[in-house]
């Protein structure tokens, strides 16, 4: 299992989201604004629980929906 970054949440969102380039989502921007909906949090969520062995939940996310916020929830370090 691979350790889990600020970074590849960024590209993760940003993949999920359709984005070409993760520098375009800002790290504390609401990603409901981007068009982040609960089935693509649980996408992400279940991706990280099975890539990165991440124990979140889902409404610890959708109560948060920045990647700083998501960073703390999910104990990676900041970068």
């Amino acid at each position: 299992m691979t350790t889990l970054t600020v970074q590849r949440i960024r590209e993760d969102v940003a993949d999920c989201l359709g984005e070409d380039d993760p520098a375009e989502i800002p790290l504390d921007e609401n990603l409901v604004d981007y068009g982040l909906d609960s089935v693509r949090v649980m996408t992400l969520l279940e991706r990280w629980r099975r890539d990165h062995g991440a124990e979140a939940s889902f409404v610890d996310l959708a109560e948060q929906p920045a990647i700083e916020a998501w960073a703390k929830i999910l104990g990676v370090a900041a970068s």
